[in-house]
């Protein structure tokens, strides 16, 4: 089965849907996305590397997870599928904390264009990587990782960036992050999450 994406107005709401494979080129349309920043037990957080052989940013360190919903699947249930393909990853905890997180960033002419909700997750377990969606990986203290993308030793993809001033705002400690309402998500994402 094709694995296609919810294309958006730029109020945030579904206007059609579009083969993932295709959809991402210079010109890409406004869709639904999501980010997740995966911790574990130990409250270490995971930074993964794209595979190289990606279409969009490849070999690009990044947040532990980024995927999209699909048509009419609640966004949280799109993460735990994703976690587990890319990673084999349990979640065992998820929360959304940047309900209005909205980005366009270009790499090589090729375009990400997304409002894309960002998810803390717990976690459980060693990654497994799937190597064509990941190439590396590492886990690391969150106040060091702010510091070494502050003082560029650590190269990041620039949603990750963006989404850094967010949670930034939220506090030092992302496992005390307060948890964001789900009436603020773009309003595609809310017809199949209702009942969160």
């Amino acid at each position: 089965m094709t694995e296609q994406v919810v294309l958006l107005d730029q109020q945030g709401h579904a206007i059609g849907v579009a083969d993932k494979a295709g959809v991402h080129h210079a010109e890409t349309p406004l869709h639904l996305a999501f980010s997740a920043y995966a911790f574990n037990e130990r409250g270490q957080f995971l930074l993964t590397r794209r595979a190289l052989r990606k279409r969009t940013f490849p070999g690009v360190w990044t947040n532990s997870c980024c995927g999209h919903p699909a048509p009419g699947e609640d966004m949280a249930d799109g993460i735990i599928r994703r976690l587990s393909q890319e990673l084999g990853l349990t979640s065992v905890g998820i929360d959304l904390v940047l309900p209005e997180f909205q980005y366009r960033a270009e790499m090589d002419g090729v375009v990400e264009n997304e409002k894309c909700p960002v998810w803390r997750v717990e976690v459980t377990g060693e990654p497994e990587p799937d190597p064509a969606e990941v190439d590396a990986y590492r886990w690391v203290e969150w106040d060091r990782l702010v510091s070494e993308i502050d003082d560029g030793s650590q190269p990041i993809s620039p949603w990750c960036r963006e989404q850094l001033t967010g949670l930034r705002e939220l506090g030092p400690d992302p496992l005390d992050w307060p948890s964001a309402e789900h009436h603020r998500l773009p309003p595609a994402a809310l017809v199949s999450a209702r009942g969160r």
